[in-house]
């Protein structure tokens, strides 16, 4: 990813995703599903939707969360798939049930390392009703956001600090655990309802979505009241630029 993104050599960055693919690396999978839904260091014509979709689904067979995620939105929405709404809500959940999973693992090896106190103090690692993240609201229970990957932090860092220079009119994915770029302009899909964010992914925007969005969403009149001028830094209007996406954000 960061041959791909930071240095911009995008066969040598692609060839070494392909190579670590084969050799069932899963995060790799997922990487180059990603740059498949995209059409990322091409055009909008490079996209290969179904190619994404078997990306995501060896990624996911092999335990990658993302990956089962984007995988269940594809389903769900019928994105270079066959829709299959059930299905993808099931992945989805199935999704959510492995982050449940591993918080509750990391609580227990807290603990464990905490063991050596006279007292433990239960307020830094109880579920308490309004922190965390609702990740998990299927299961009526808040738990802190996933951990980020550190690649993931390095294209973030890269990019956010000027090391990188992002090509005029480009974006980063507006899902702060990203640090994807767009690599042509208009790349990503954004917000249907505000227009003032975008995202690589349906995973990374339903993240985002329970994260940070959904509070600080609103109407596109509302933005524009608030000093926007229509344009978001050059680029053209929200209805010439979104993809359709679901209503709900793909909230769950």
């Amino acid at each position: 990813m960061i041959q791909f993104y930071c240095l911009q050599n995008r066969g040598s960055g692609a060839s070494l995703l392909a190579k670590a693919a084969i050799k069932s690396h899963a995060p790799a999978l997922y990487s180059l599903g990603v740059i498949q839904f995209n059409g990322s260091g091409g055009s909008k014509n490079d996209k290969d939707l179904r190619a994404g979709v078997a990306l995501c689904a060896r990624a996911a067979f092999l335990g990658h969360v993302d990956a089962l995620r984007e995988l269940g939105h594809c389903l769900q929405d019928g994105y270079g798939v066959r829709q299959h709404i059930a299905e993808g809500r099931r992945l989805l959940i199935q999704a959510n049930a492995r982050e449940l999973a591993w918080s509750l693992n990391a609580l227990v090896k807290r603990k464990a390392q905490q063991q050596h106190q006279r007292r433990l103090n239960y307020q830094h690692y109880s579920f308490k009703a309004g922190s965390g993240c609702p990740l998990l609201s299927d299961f009526g229970c808040n738990v802190p956001a996933p951990e980020v990957h550190p690649v993931n932090v390095f294209l973030k860092e890269w990019f956010e600090s000027g090391r990188g220079a992002l090509g005029q009119g480009l974006r980063l994915c507006s899902h702060k655990g990203c640090g994807r770029p767009e690599t042509r302009a208009h790349e990503f899909r954004r917000c249907s309802v505000c227009g003032t964010v975008n995202y690589c992914s349906r995973g990374c925007q339903a993240l985002d979505w329970k994260l940070r969005h959904k509070a600080e969403c609103g109407p596109i009149e509302r933005w524009l009241e608030e000093g926007g001028n229509g344009n978001d830094g050059g680029h053209g209007g929200v209805g010439e630029m979104e993809e359709v996406v679901e209503a709900e954000h793909f909230a769950i």
